[in-house]
């Protein structure tokens, strides 16, 4: 399919080999067909790794983070559990938001956390939010230490955001699901993978060795769980479409 962008005309040309299609700007489906390619440029020039939250690199979507501070909002959490620490960024940002509720903690889980990344979140402002838990997400006396961390607590969001490979998330999902309250949610990040395959930095087997297709088998497997777009708290607008990294991953516990 051959993508053109007509600004004269305000218009979106489709080449799909058989014929063309102008669709207006004013189509939500124009403005997902131009989302779409905006994400695969964004990965292929690294645009998520431009921003950070209070300080700490957090190597997320723009329109992701804002959909995620929503969620915190709007569920209101005891404690937020995110398996994938990195930079710690994304810790900071629910903590940000856990702070200004005045209500909440995060656990963050990774195989390692490295000492500069460590040292940093523990002198952070908000590090009194925050607690390290280091080991496999996957691993079972790590998971008992997260279980541990959360112990009396009424209302738990988890978000999974470590190895991505589809074994590693479908066992996370298994483990962490557990977790999540009663309305509450498991977030699957990067499930955009299954569309990137063959940009750069990719793998052809992403194609369905990715978080989406774990959360699929997950989904197959349960009937407490349910597929939920983001849902945003605020919207006048008609796109329609989220612009995200984590399609098909916002699953909400019903059961």
């Amino acid at each position: 399919m051959i993508l053109r962008i007509d600004t004269e005309g305000a218009v979106v040309e489709v080449d799909d080999g058989d014929a063309t299609r102008r669709i207006p700007f004013s189509d939500p489906e124009a403005f997902a067909l131009v989302s779409k390619a905006w994400l695969r440029i964004g990965w292929d020039v690294k645009y998520v790794y431009r921003f950070t939250w209070l300080g700490r690199p957090i190597i997320q979507l723009p329109e992701d983070i804002v959909r995620l501070q929503e969620l915190v909002f709007r569920t209101k959490p005891d404690v937020i559990v995110e398996t994938g620490v990195a930079h710690g960024g994304s810790l900071v940002l629910f903590a940000s938001v856990c702070e200004a509720l005045g209500h909440g903690r995060v656990v963050g889980v990774d195989i390692e956390i490295r000492p500069p990344n460590r040292a940093a979140i523990e002198a952070h402002p908000l590090s009194h939010r925050i607690t390290l838990v280091e080991g496999s997400s996957i691993d079972q006396r790590t998971f008992a230490r997260v279980r541990e961390n959360v112990e009396g607590a009424k209302r738990i969001l988890v978000l999974l955001d470590s190895s991505h490979a589809k074994e590693h998330v479908r066992e996370e999902l298994r483990l962490y699901s557990t977790l999540v309250s009663l309305g509450s949610y498991i977030v699957v990040a990067d499930g955009i993978m299954r569309d990137l395959a063959g940009a750069p930095r990719t793998n052809e087997d992403w194609r369905w060795n990715n978080p989406l297709s774990a959360a699929d088998d997950f989904l197959a497997e349960t009937d407490r769980f349910v597929r939920e777009e983001s849902a945003p708290l605020f919207d006048e607008g008609t796109a329609g479409t989220d612009v995200t990294y984590s399609p098909g991953g916002w699953l909400r516990r019903v059961r």
